[in-house]
């Protein structure tokens, strides 16, 4: 799909490293917008980079912990420095830790919490203002979050994460009613079952790859992340007054 009216538009990806944040980088830069990659792993943002460029787009590397204040604004300030005022900003960073509630496994609830629902907060506080200033001189504005279908749909062992999902939903919901009276949109984005490195950080056999999650890949079938890449070119390529504001996608066999 074309998306020629992302040209000349500046971007900023979390999550950037691997994944959906991967693949809408690449998918944004192969339309002419500036991109500004933001995760923790350098090397993999680096190598990102290096392919970008030589498919002649522009991109920056810049290793930020959306779990730190201080790295974030660091970040951020490195960011304008490079490219200037963003006008599109995709919350990609996520972590998916399932584990039964009566485990305590209160690391990773912090963990999804300060990543999920915090971090993308302190993206979001770092780039409003970009935002608001670039709608208000009569471009086109994107804050685009990425939850999940587990916002809505519970599944055992999932609890924390759900809830962390449904913190993103809401928060995207009351943020268009503060953002869209200034031009700025807000798009939620709720993907179902999709191939990404989130399953590889489960450690209990019984959830991941091996067991639940495995059986649900075997059954269903997944999206792929260059889809949930094409999906987020296109809410961004909408005419300004358009916002899609609320989107489900999942493969067709999932309930």
């Amino acid at each position: 799909m074309s998306f020629t009216s992302l040209t000349g538009r500046t971007a900023v990806v979390t999550g950037a490293a691997s994944g959906m944040g991967a693949a809408t980088a690449r998918l944004l830069a192969a339309h002419g917008v500036r991109v500004a990659l933001l995760a923790r792993r350098e090397d993999r943002l680096k190598d990102l980079v290096a392919a970008i460029e030589a498919d002649g787009g522009r991109a920056i590397a810049v290793a930020v912990d959306v779990t730190d204040a201080a790295s974030v604004e660091a970040g951020a300030a490195r960011v304008h420095t490079e490219l200037g005022r963003v006008d599109l900003v995709v919350n990609a960073a996520g972590v998916m830790l399932p584990n039964p509630v009566d485990d305590g496994r209160m690391d990773e609830w912090t963990r999804m919490i300060d990543t999920n629902v915090t971090g993308a907060l302190r993206i979001i506080r770092a780039f409003t203002a970009d935002l608001v200033e670039s709608a208000a001189g009569g471009a086109t504005a994107d804050l685009v979050n990425i939850s999940s279908i587990g916002a809505h749909v519970p599944f055992p062992g999932y609890a924390v994460y759900g809830a962390t999902k449904a913190a993103l939903t809401h928060l995207s919901a009351t943020l268009r009613t503060e953002f869209g009276p200034r031009d700025v949109r807000v798009t939620n984005i709720e993907p179902g079952l999709t191939d990404t490195e989130l399953a590889d950080h489960i450690d209990n056999p019984e959830l991941g790859t091996d067991g639940q999650l495995g059986a649900m890949f075997d059954t269903i079938g997944s999206l792929s992340a260059d889809e949930i890449a094409d999906l987020i070119g296109y809410v961004a390529s909408r005419p300004r007054h358009v916002n899609l504001r609320q989107i489900i996608v999942m493969p067709t066999r999932q309930a």
